[in-house]
């Protein structure tokens, strides 16, 4: 409550400009996202976009001019990732030249995240409008390439005016813009399609109840961190002396990439099938490689659990990170340094992978279970990848807010 009205005083001004903007290119994406491109018709079966539709608030359904979103960045910037892992040594090189060389690489991603927009953008332009030229598929491909720069803009503009990082902060608005949709679809299935009423009611209200649980379990998932500690040659650890130092390693620390790993991967045949337009392929794929089929919704859970290894291994480099603490004269009490702890920090990651990837393959899988076992439509899920990314996005944009509002806090003390 303290916060709260620091919030609303005279000195955070500045801040709530900042929310203000933030809302502001919110509501013009949100606009957007209703605009259908010209020549299509809106109220597709996005069927195994799905994840696509849900991550641009619903664009792909209504295919308007925002329908790929920032998806094809997304995609562009794993890719950047797996190159600089001494896969082709010139990435690898800028990596480790400082902000120069990130700037280079973030030029990069932009250019091939937009080359990968034009390219989803013909794919689906003829996936999707029946009885267009190879002229009117351009047309289509080039307005949802222009679509997803001028979300990278704002997303940019937001990152720099706004509160937190602006592409995290529209994919989160796209999936939040989703959810009153959801809630009265559940009322309606649930409580129109009762003879009893009250029955209807109380189906409805568990509902809600299981949706707030996994909300906690996913909040749980976000914040758990194992704690490793570390001890410096040049300080000593003792009741008398300074807070320990620790290395916190995230429960989850791939985050959502290898949903949209696994996602992409699971969908590719899908892709294939609708754009040759071949009805036995497409049978066979909703048949045997769907996510409501057993064998498609095992093959996903396989590809989480797969891509949360190899991720992780991406993101925390235990080799690296040994050298590091051994550089600055930092090393794991009971642990040798060097190889010694490398094999430690392996072992520890190993085993909280364990735990998180399988979590994360549960609450994943949680909206496709629901559709397997209820008669609810498929817009209505609990859990599910929207969830998990919504969860992280607050969680930074709380602790953003958080900071601005110390460090204005130490700035009135210090006058």
């Amino acid at each position: 409550m303290k916060k709260l009205k620091g919030f609303f005083s005279p000195a955070n001004k500045e801040l709530r400009k900042k929310l203000l903007f933030t809302f502001f290119c919110l509501f013009v994406f949100k606009l957007g996202t209703t605009i259908v491109v010209p020549g299509a018709s809106s109220g597709l079966d996005v069927g195994f976009l799905e994840l696509l539709d849900v991550m641009s608030g619903g664009a792909m359904q209504n295919f308007s001019i925002f329908a790929l979103g920032v998806t094809p960045y997304i995609t562009a910037s794993i890719i950047m990732q797996l190159l600089q892992m001494d896969i082709v040594p010139y990435f690898s090189e800028l990596a480790k030249q400082g902000q120069t060389g990130r700037n280079k690489i973030n030029q990069i991603t932009r250019v091939l995240g937009i080359v990968l927009a034009f390219v989803q953008g013909y794919m689906f332009s003829f996936a999707f409008i029946s009885d267009g030229t190879v002229t009117d598929y351009l047309e289509v491909s080039l307005v949802m390439t222009a679509g997803t720069c001028l979300l990278l803009w704002i997303g940019d503009e937001i990152t720099k005016k706004g509160l937190g990082n602006g592409t995290s902060m529209i994919i989160m608005a796209g999936i939040l813009a989703t959810i009153p949709h959801m809630f009265t679809t559940a009322w309606t299935s649930l409580v129109g399609a009762q003879e009893n009423m009250w029955v209807g009611i109380g189906l409805f209200a568990l509902f809600v109840i299981v949706y707030l649980f996994v909300v906690l379990g996913v909040l749980f998932e976000e914040l758990a961190a194992r704690r490793i500690p570390i001890q410096y040659a040049n300080k000593t650890n003792n009741i008398f002396s300074s807070k320990r130092s620790y290395m916190p390693f995230k429960l989850n620390s791939a985050g959502v990439v290898p949903v949209i790993f696994a996602s992409a991967l699971i969908s590719v045949p899908a892709l294939i099938a609708q754009f040759s337009k071949n009805e036995k392929m497409m049978d066979f794929v909703k048949q045997w490689l769907s996510l409501t089929s057993v064998t498609g919704f095992i093959l996903f859970i396989v590809f989480i659990v797969a891509f949360s290894y190899f991720y992780t291994f991406i993101v925390i480099k235990p080799k690296e990170m040994a050298e590091d603490l051994q550089r600055s004269g930092g090393f794991i009490p009971g642990v040798r340094p060097g190889e010694e702890t490398v094999k430690y920090v392996n072992k520890v990651l190993i085993r909280i992978t364990v735990v998180g990837s399988l979590f994360l393959a549960i609450i994943a899988g949680l909206p496709y279970i629901l559709g397997m076992a209820t008669s609810l439509p498929s817009t209505v899920s609990i859990g599910g990848t929207g969830l998990i990314i919504v969860i992280g996005v607050i969680l930074d944009t709380y602790k953003q807010i958080e900071s601005n509002l110390i460090s204005q806090s130490y700035k009135r003390r210090s006058m």
